[in-house]
């Protein structure tokens, strides 16, 4: 089994490693492998090309991996919290906390100035407020798992959640100013191109503190998957490790849907695939191997989003939910029995 575990790790590392490199090359603009390989070594292959490589798809392709990375492990985390295989970020309203705190910034704050000014506000303005609007919903859904034992109605709730937060983002989008509204609609659509240099200085420290908190929390996690009573019979304080994990989920999800846009059922539908491949309940593994498959997922829903020939990209979010939806529907019709959750 320790072999078969070691086996697996290095395919999906070969093919994370492969993914990288063909959606460098994927895109509008031509680019061959020896242009790849003189950018490496640091020699010119052309200002053009170069330009395109270092500004455009390199920062792109590593924003894919974390955003595959961040918004999967935050699905492996609630799936095992609440003990729910449907649940995410995305279905919890997670991701709607933090488009909400978005909203709240561009739509609300954002109409109050001039466009070039709320441009001024700096990346951490946007973030910030992904993370508050993220840990809103996440304290309230913990609130409510406290009183609420059923698994289904916090769920439910979750949802329920998302659809109040979209419809008070739709008052505001009907109040604010055109350009503010042309701005929240294109970042809504989800875009991992779209990412400076300045923004990806802020999204990669976000996203590997949440990482590492997520590393830490893997045998709370594990203590967790056997039941709260089971949790406190080993010293485990339910309520501290309930916040850290909440903490560290706001941390991910709201740090990828303030950049990216929301994007949907990466979350869900990651935990399970690792699941299955690698027999196994212990987030030891888990956690990596979530990390590792979002990775791939999301770079290989990158790459189908290029249309081929032409400057524009299908949504990233559209790309996600039909790869993902598939992957959930499979698994609930094959009944898969899936360790934590039978």
């Amino acid at each position: 089994m320790h072999s078969r575990t070691s086996i697996l790790f290095l395919i999906i590392g070969i093919l994370l490693i492969l993914l990288f490199i063909a959606d460098l090359l994927t895109g509008p603009v031509s680019i061959a492998i020896p242009d790849l390989v003189a950018i490496v070594k640091g020699e010119m292959a052309g200002e053009d090309t170069h330009a395109i490589m270092m500004n455009f798809r390199l920062p792109k392709a590593i924003t894919a991996i974390l955003a595959g990375a961040a918004l999967s492990v935050s699905g492996l985390q609630m799936q095992t919290v609440f003990r729910n295989p449907l649940a995410g970020p995305y279905v919890l309203g997670i991701s709607s906390g933090a488009s909400f705190g978005v909203a709240m910034l561009i739509l609300g704050l954002g109409s109050l100035f001039p466009v070039q000014g709320f441009n001024n506000m700096g990346n951490w303005a946007q973030v910030i407020a992904a993370w508050i609007g993220s840990g809103i919903v996440m304290f309230i859904i913990l609130g409510v798992s406290m009183r609420v034992r059923d698994i289904m109605t916090i769920l439910i709730l979750g949802i329920l959640f998302g659809s109040a937060i979209s419809a008070f983002v739709s008052i505001l989008q009907y109040f604010t100013s055109q350009s503010m509204l042309k701005i929240y609609v294109i970042w809504s659509l989800g875009n991992l191109g779209s990412l400076t240099r300045s923004q990806l200085y802020v999204l990669i420290p976000s996203v590997v503190t949440g990482l590492v908190m997520v590393f830490l929390s893997a045998k709370l996690l594990n203590a967790l998957l056997l039941g709260e009573d089971y949790a406190r019979s080993m010293g485990v304080n339910i309520i501290s490790s309930r916040i850290i994990i909440f903490v560290s989920t706001s941390l991910l999800a709201g740090s990828i849907t303030a950049f990216c846009g929301p994007i949907g059922f990466i979350g869900i539908a990651v935990p399970h695939v690792a699941r299955i491949l690698f027999r196994s309940a212990n987030h030891m593994i888990l956690i990596p191997a979530t990390i590792l498959l979002g990775a791939v997922l999301m770079l290989l829903s990158d790459m189908i989003t290029q249309m081929p020939g032409q400057d524009s990209q299908l949504p990233i979010n559209s790309v996600t939910s039909l790869l993902g939806i598939p992957i959930v529907i499979w698994i609930i019709y094959k009944n898969h029995k899936i360790s934590g959750f039978a």
